[in-house]
Parts: structure tokens; C-alpha cells; sequence
């Protein structure tokens, strides 16, 4: 599978299928094997790109490299290695830090922006009280449980136990995170928004409620939020029929 060279980073990233372009921008518990559910399925219709974040999964970055600021420069290099001249991305968690700051900083590049249970990096103080409380929900817990429903394990046991299985590929993972460089966007960076935006959010979600995710988007000109009953915190893994259809709808609309 194919890499490119990046900030001292060497990113690992796959592509499937044929069409209007989709990038799919995993989060902090998972990567690019996180979207087997979703890869075949918009494969059907779209040219999908799905990649290890720096350091994570297949991605090779030393720990000093590790930088959000550098998430959308990351996936230009894969755009650019590929010749795709404009994408759809769909973001997962810490995978909005990448799909908000591609929107906001290269808006030429973006035909539509999906943002699932993320802030997308908005540096607002209900965001940062919000990722305090995620890194110590974490800490406790695990990412593997922090990150689906509370009841999810019990109703479908095999799935979580997968879940936790793909984020321990991340071996190369410093133990904490939180103290490298944030990333994200400004609220004074969203003058002038024009993407269009869907967020995300799902009914049990503990590290970034429905209520937190409606109050980001009064700050996204012209983003909508749609609720998904059931899930946690990670959707798209838990209840992927319903996270698959609601992405494509809004994908139909706007490529």
C-alpha cells in the first residue's frame, strides 16, 4: 500500500473503489482499519481514501513529530500523491481536527464536510473542558470502553472486542497526548464558512455529549447536526447501517 512523505512523517494510507472522492479521517481510538464497515460500502460509488493518522497504525513518526497542526498538511500530501483535486472527508473524533482544518485553510479542496461526534478542534472553552474530561475518561477506562455505549459491549460483545483489538495496533503511541500541540481552529477562523457541514452526534456519547456538538455548530456558518439513537461515542462501529445511510444522504446532496 502506498505512503507519502510528510513533516518528518511517512503516512500510510489505502484507496478503493471509483468516483467523486471520499476521505474517511479516523479517530484517536482506531485508524484506517477502524472503517471496514464504511470502506465497502462507499467504495460502491466513490473513490474512497482511508490512512493511519501521524503515529498511529501503519503511519512511522517519532513522538516529537506528532502534531495536529500538521493533520491537514498530511492529507494535502495524500490529495496531492493522488491527483484528487477535491474531496468529501468524513471525520471521526480526533479525525475533525483534520476535516475542519482542510475546510477552514483550503476550502478550494473540500466539497463537503462531515463531522461525527467531534468538535472538530473548535478552540472554545466547552471543547477544552470537554477534552479534559475525554484524556481522564480514557485514562480510566480505556479507550476500547470510553468510546462506545455504555451497554455496547453487552449487546454485541464480538464487535467490541474488535474495536479494542484495532486501537491496540497503535503501538507506537505515547502514553499521554494531551500536552502536544492542540491543533484545531479558532471561532474567529469561521468567518466566511462556506462548506457545507453535517455533525454528527448519537444519543449516548460521554466524551462529546449532543448537547457540546450543538454548541459548535452555532459557531460552523450553515453546518446541521443530526442525533443517532443507540450509539456511543463512535457510531460509525456501532451502529454502521444508520451512520452509513445518513452519510450518504448528505454525500448525495452535495458531490
Amino acid at each position: 500500500m502506498p505512503t507519502v512523505e510528510t513533516n518528518g512523517a511517512r503516512i500510510y494510507y489505502e484507496v478503493h473503489g471509483e468516483g467523486p472522492a471520499v476521505v474517511l479521517a479516523h479517530g484517536r481510538g482506531g485508524n484506517a482499519a477502524s472503517w471496514w464497515q464504511q470502506v465497502p460500502h462507499f467504495a460502491q460509488n466513490y473513490k474512497v481514501v482511508v490512512f493511519d493518522h501521524r503515529i498511529f497504525g501503519r503511519s512511522v513518526c517519532p513522538p516529537e513529530a506528532f502534531d495536529r497542526s500538521l493533520f491537514d498538511s498530511d492529507l494535502l500530501a495524500i490529495l496531492d500523491a493522488e491527483n484528487i483535486e477535491r474531496t468529501a472527508i468524513v471525520c471521526q473524533s480526533m479525525g475533525g481536527w483534520t476535516g475542519l482544518r482542510m475546510s477552514v485553510r483550503h476550502p478550494a479542496r473540500v466539497s463537503c464536510l462531515v463531522l461525527s461526534n467531534t468538535p472538530g478542534g473548535l478552540n472554545i472553552p466547552s471543547v477544552q473542558a470537554a477534552l479534559t474530561r475525554s484524556r481522564q475518561e480514557f485514562a480510566e477506562r480505556g479507550v476500547g470502553s470510553a468510546a462506545v455505549a455504555p451497554d455496547f459491549p453487552d449487546r454485541n460483545p464480538n464487535a467490541a472486542y474488535l474495536y479494542r483489538q484495532i486501537g491496540s495496533l497503535n503501538i507506537n503511541l505515547p502514553e499521554d497526548l494531551s500536552g502536544r500541540s492542540p491543533g484545531g481552529v479558532e471561532p474567529t477562523e469561521m468567518e466566511g464558512y462556506a462548506t457545507p457541514t453535517l455533525m454528527i452526534t448519537s444519543e449516548h456519547d460521554q466524551l462529546f455529549t449532543p448537547a457540546l456538538i450543538r454548541e459548535v455548530s452555532t459557531h460552523i456558518p450553515g453546518s446541521s447536526v443530526t442525533e443517532l439513537p443507540t450509539a456511543g461515542h463512535s457510531p460509525y462501529f456501532e451502529t454502521p447501517d444508520v451512520f452509513n445511510a445518513t452519510v450518504s444522504d448528505f454525500l448525495a446532496k452535495h458531490i
